[in-house]
Order: C-alpha cells, then structure tokens, then sequence
C-alpha cells in the first residue's frame, strides 16, 4: 500500500505540470516542431515504442526519462532511422548515461534530422534555377533520473530543440517528466507514465519575413516584416504496463500503451517481445488510431512494426554488453522507415 500512494503521489506530480486537454485531429497539422513526436532509437521503434513502463537505456530519454534510473554504470547509444524510405530524409542520434551517486543517473542526448537538398524558389523565380536549400532541424537534451525506491524510479530531461531554413529559425524548450513502478517477486510487472513536449508557444523568425513592397502614393519601395503566427508544441502523455512471463533462460514480455495526442488522434498500442538468454530478442507491436470522433486518416503509419535485436557480452562477467538494433515501421505511402542502431553497456 505504501508503494501505491508513492506512485499515485509522483503520477500526480507529472500530472501537474501542465493541463492537457483532448486532442483535436483535425487541428493535426497546425502543430510545430513535430520532429519531438518521432522516436529515433531502433529497439523502442520495433514496438512503436510503447515500453513506457519498462524502457531501459538510452532510448529512455525519448520513451520515459524515468528508465534511465537503471542505468548501472554507463550506458552511450547511436542508432540511424531512414525516414519514410523514398523521401530523402535520414535521422541520427546519440545518447549518453552515466549514473552518478548512489541512486541518481545523468543523461545527454542528440537528435539531428538531414531532409535533403530541395531545390529553391521564390515568387520571382517558380521554377528554380537559384540554388538548393538544405534545411535541418536538432534536439538536444539534458536529463537527469532517479532511483526513489526499489520501486519507484523518476526522471526529467529538458530539450531544446531548433529548426531552420533559408533565413528562418526557430528555437524553444520542452519538458519531459516521467515515472515508472515494479513490483512482483522478480520485478515483473512494471507500470509507467510520461508527459512529453511540455513547453511555450514558439514562431519562426529571421530576414526571410522580411519583404519590400512600394508605398502607396510615395514612389518608391520598403522594407517590411510579416508577423509569423506562433505554433504550440505537440504535447503527449503516455500510460503504459508490462509483464514478464520468465522461463527457463527465456523471457515473454506483453506491453501496451496508451497515448493521448494534444494534436493528433490517440493511440492504442499493444506488443509483446520474446528474448533467450537476454542475448537475443525479437519484438512486435501494433497500434490502434481512435477513429471515433474523426474517420480521416491523419498518419501514415498502419500501425504494425517489429524489431530484433542481438546483446552480445564483451567481458567475461557479461557486465560489458554490446547490442546491435534493428527495426522496420511499415506504412500507407513510401516504402516504410527502417532503423538501425548500436548500444554499449560499460
């Protein structure tokens, strides 16, 4: 019973720290800085991330901070997504944990997204001929998690994130917060729950708002800047549970989530994950669109995605673990987004 009131206390704490309402998906393209709503790692991406309650690692700093709690010396990770195969666009990160103290874990994640060369036009010049534009787009994240109790472990980790483009940029701050719960005789259920992108509104700003028009009646021109409309960032929380079924050597793990999209429909998630040996594990998910209230389809996801994944030891005490990620995504148009990624436990 103590353990429940600590839980119910730190889920309405993370609760607290904004006032969400439900989300509109007709409104779901009016959101900025989408890029905090795609996950980057490759072993979370094999079950659409939906481990809130039992994400260990560096991919906790985009699932749920709290996970990082179980760090137990240093964890550092790269992964490389191929985004909506066909469209140019690749996303590459990296992540770095380090516990500290007895209980506590420092974290420092980077996300960069590459979409590409297009090729510039302007009203003057519609068809081209004037050169390319690259534009891009970082996160870049400080967190810090902790180990409460043997149950219960929480975290928060602050992003800045940062968009431009030809004369435009944009830069703004989100929170993350969240908590996560184990209890059983081997610690095999586990609950979880993360805010996400909490933050101000942000607008776009630089010389590319400027623009010359002649001055009725004067003759001649000036220089003028249009008002760019600020945008609100795509807040989500996420509610999650797992459990483990343990065998000899083997490991059954059954999750679902639940995520309620400021911006967007919510999502259903289930999937489960089999590993042998903790050396090698195989996973799959599917996620549901509540379609209730608008029947459009406003993703381009169908859904389903599977991963698997190879922990290899590198010492004899197997404290020193090596793990090679692989994930597939499928979707409606291009030909889905593949992630490949590599883990070091030291």
């Amino acid at each position: 019973m103590k353990y429940f009131k600590q839980i119910a206390l730190a889920t309405t704490l993370v609760g607290s720290l904004t006032t969400l309402q439900a989300g509109n998906p007709q409104r779901a393209g009016s959101a900025g800085a989408s890029e905090l709503l795609i996950n980057p790692w490759a072993r979370a991406a094999g079950w659409n991330a939906l481990n809130v309650a039992n994400v260990r690692g560096v991919e906790a700093t985009y699932v749920n901070i709290a996970g990082a709690a179980f760090t137990e010396k240093t964890d550092v990770g790269f992964s490389n997504t191929q985004w909506l195969v066909g469209g140019d666009i690749s996303i590459n990160a990296a992540g770095f944990n380090q516990a500290v103290g007895e209980n506590g874990v420092l974290t420092a994640n980077f996300v960069s997204f590459d979409y590409g060369d297009w090729e510039r036009t302007t009203e003057s010049n519609p068809e081209g001929g004037i050169g390319t534009v690259s534009p891009s787009t970082a996160i870049i994240g400080l967190g810090y998690a902790q180990k409460f109790t043997e149950a219960i472990r929480g975290g928060i980790n602050v992003k800045l994130y940062s968009s431009t483009s030809v004369d435009m940029s944009v830069t703004t701050a989100v929170v993350d917060a969240g908590v996560q719960y184990v209890t059983g005789k081997s610690d095999e259920f586990k609950f979880g729950i993360t805010l996400k992108n909490v933050g101000p509104e942000a607008e776009f700003s630089g010389d590319g708002q400027s623009v010359t028009l002649p001055v009725p009646q004067g003759g001649y021109a000036q220089a003028y800047d249009e008002r760019a409309a600020a945008f609100e960032v795509p807040a989500t929380l996420l509610i999650g549970g797992s459990y483990d079924f343990l065998f000899s050597q083997q490991r059954l793990t059954v999750a679902g989530s639940f995520q309620s999209n400021s911006f967007e429909k919510d999502i259903y998630s289930v999937g489960a994950e089999y590993s042998m040996k903790e050396m090698i594990s195989a996973r799959v998910g599917y996620s549901f669109f509540d379609n209730r209230v608008y029947e459009v389809e406003t993703s381009v996801f169908t859904g389903f995605s599977a991963g698997v994944s190879f922990d290899l030891p590198l010492s004899k005490n197997n404290r020193n673990i090596i793990g090679v990620d692989y994930s597939y995504q499928a979707t409606r148009l291009f030909d889905g987004v593949h992630s490949f990624g590599v883990t070091f436990k030291l």
